[in-house]
């Protein structure tokens, strides 16, 4: 069985700590570069995902398998971040450790079925079942453009895949689909800590994704735009927004 201590672990930093939790196809350090500039105040933990750099794989990534690794990474207290896929996993692992939990920060998780009777998120998900059933004809590069040009991601894919870009395309490949998250929003709308939920303002569905989030944890909501899905690459923006919710909570606590 896979534990916390047999991922690869990049810490940095001194002062309270946060933990960064990145999503799919590319590592921790690629999607949280722009985010390198906190550690001056602040103790970053980034771990790989299973299967991301030297973190040994799962059989299939799986937002509630990984979970309890990253809630193991919140040890005594720390403040929880993640995107994408990997804010799917924040909320189940904050869920796990709520006493141990600052603050929770979501930047567009995956989970687009808590919009369901939305008819553009409706066909999102179809779109991405669709695309998860072919998955068996198509080659890693066409299928990380499409999932690419379906969530919105600013990140360039180059004509070729080769090294960690392929490596990601076939985890992503594999990976269980984020839609088919049932995150425990109501168990999180009851912990004390403070939540934040970001978008990019680039899609109506994730749009109506974190605003039904948000609603359910009545928690603070805010937008990011210029980077699409791709919201901690918008660096000072995002790092400010996050800084002051990071402060404002450990004012709180």
């Amino acid at each position: 069985m896979l534990r916390a201590r047999d991922l690869e672990v990049i810490r940095q930093g001194s002062g309270p700590r946060v933990l960064l939790i990145h999503g799919s196809v590319v590592s921790a350090t690629r999607t949280w570069r722009g985010q390198l500039t906190l550690a001056e105040r602040w103790s970053l933990i980034l771990p790989n995902r299973p299967g991301f750099g030297a973190s040994p794989a799962l059989t299939r990534g799986d937002f509630e398998t990984e979970a309890p690794l990253m809630a193991e990474l919140i040890g005594d207290g720390a403040h929880v971040v993640g995107h994408s896929y990997g804010a799917v996993i924040a909320m189940y692992a904050a869920a796990l450790r709520p006493e141990a939990v600052r603050s929770l920060t979501i930047s567009e998780p995956g989970c687009l079925r808590v919009a369901a009777g939305d008819a553009l998120v409706d066909a999102q998900v179809a779109h991405g079942e669709l695309l998860y059933e072919l998955a068996g004809t198509l080659e890693p590069l066409e299928f990380l453009r499409s999932f690419r040009g379906g969530v919105g991601s600013t990140h360039s894919t180059p004509a070729h895949l080769s090294g960690e870009l392929l490596d990601g395309a076939r985890l992503l490949m594999r990976e269980r689909p984020p839609w088919e998250a049932e995150p425990p929003l109501e168990e999180l709308q009851r912990a004390y800590f403070p939540k934040l939920v970001i978008s990019g303002g680039h899609s109506p569905v994730f749009e109506a994704v974190c605003d039904a989030v948000a609603g359910r944890l009545q928690s603070q909501r805010a937008v990011i735009r210029g980077r699409g899905h791709t919201i901690p690459a918008a660096g000072a923006a995002y790092n400010e927004l996050l800084e002051d919710f990071l402060l404002e909570s450990e004012s709180a606590g």
